[in-house]
C-alpha cells in the first residue's frame, strides 16, 4: 500500500504492551521497556520515527512456528471445514456453522515463511519435527492458556477473540518466552460481542475490514494501491474502538 494506516503502529504497540502485562503470569515475555527515555543512546536519534511504536526486548532465538489458536470457526478454517470436515486436518463434529465456537480451542500451528512466501497450516503433530517435541508440547499448552485467559477477559469487555496468532522465542537456557506483537487487531480476529451471531460472517474490529475492501475491488497484490481516505479512517477507528473496549482508555496517539 502506498499510503498506510496513520498511527496504526503506535496503537498495535499499545495493545501489545497491555496484553504483555496482563498475561505475564502465564508466560514470561520479551518486553524490557517501551519507554523511549530508557532506550539505548544509539537509537535516540531516531525518536521521531520510533517513539511510541517500538519496544526494547530481550534477544531470543525465534522458534519458526506461527502458533495459532482458534476459538471459533471462521476464515480459512471455515473454508476447509466446508470442504473436508476438518481444520488443519483435525477432524471436527459434523454440522458446525460459520462463526460457531469450537468445543475447545484448537491449536493449529503454521510454518513461519520467509518474507514474500506464504505460511503453511500444518497438523499439530508436525510441529515437533520443526521445533522439537519439548518446544512443540510447551507451545501447544501455553498458547491455549494464553488464548483462554485473554478470551475470558475480552468477553467481559464486549469483544469476542475468534482466533489469534502467538510467536515464541527461547533464551540461552532454552526457556520459552512470548514475543513479537500479541493479541492485536493485526494478529487476531476481534468481533463485537453485542452483534455476533452464529451462522454468518461477523463485523469486526480488526484488519478483516481492510481485507474485505481489497477483495471487493479485486486488488492485485503485485500492484501498489492508494487507499481511499474513508477506508484509512474507518480501519483506524475500528482499531481504536477495540483498544478502548479492552483497556477502558483512549489510545495515546
Amino acid at each position: 500500500m502506498q499510503n498506510g494506516i496513520t498511527n496504526k503502529g503506535k496503537l498495535l504497540t499499545e495493545i501489545s504492551i497491555f496484553w504483555f502485562s496482563y498475561l505475564k503470569d502465564v508466560l514470561p515475555n520479551h518486553l524490557i521497556t517501551a519507554d523511549f527515555e530508557k532506550m539505548p543512546a544509539k537509537v535516540q536519534q531516531y525518536r521521531s520515527q520510533l517513539e511510541g511504536r517500538s519496544m526494547l526486548v530481550k534477544k531470543l532465538r525465534v522458534l519458526p512456528i506461527e502458533s495459532i489458536v482458534r476459538g471459533y470457526i471462521t476464515g480459512s478454517a471455515w473454508s476447509e471445514y466446508k470442504k473436508k470436515g476438518t481444520v488443519c486436518d483435525i477432524a471436527l463434529p459434523a454440522g458446525m456453522q460459520e462463526s460457531e465456537a469450537f468445543p475447545e480451542p484448537l491449536w493449529t500451528p503454521s510454518t513461519k515463511a520467509e518474507i514474500g512466501d506464504h505460511d503453511e497450516n500444518i497438523h499439530p503433530s508436525k510441529a515437533a519435527g520443526i521445533i522439537g517435541e519439548k518446544h512443540a508440547a510447551e507451545m501447544a499448552k501455553v498458547s491455549v492458556e494464553l488464548y483462554t485467559k485473554a478470551r475470558d477477559y475480552a468477553s467481559e469487555h464486549g469483544i469476542i477473540i475468534a482466533d489469534t496468532k502467538f510467536e515464541f522465542g527461547v533464551d540461552e537456557n532454552d526457556n520459552l518466552y512470548l514475543i513479537d506483537e500479541v493479541l492485536t487487531p493485526d494478529s487476531s480476529r476481534f468481533w463485537p460481542a453485542a452483534t455476533s451471531k452464529v451462522g454468518a460472517g461477523q463485523d469486526s474490529f480488526d484488519k478483516q475490514y481492510l481485507r474485505n475492501y481489497l477483495e471487493s475491488i479485486g486488488f492485485d497484490k503485485s500492484q501498489g494501491i492508494v487507499l481511499p481516505e474513508d477506508v484509512v479512517t474507518n480501519t483506524m477507528a475500528k482499531y481504536q474502538e477495540a483498544y478502548k473496549l479492552l483497556t477502558g482508555k483512549d489510545a495515546q496517539l
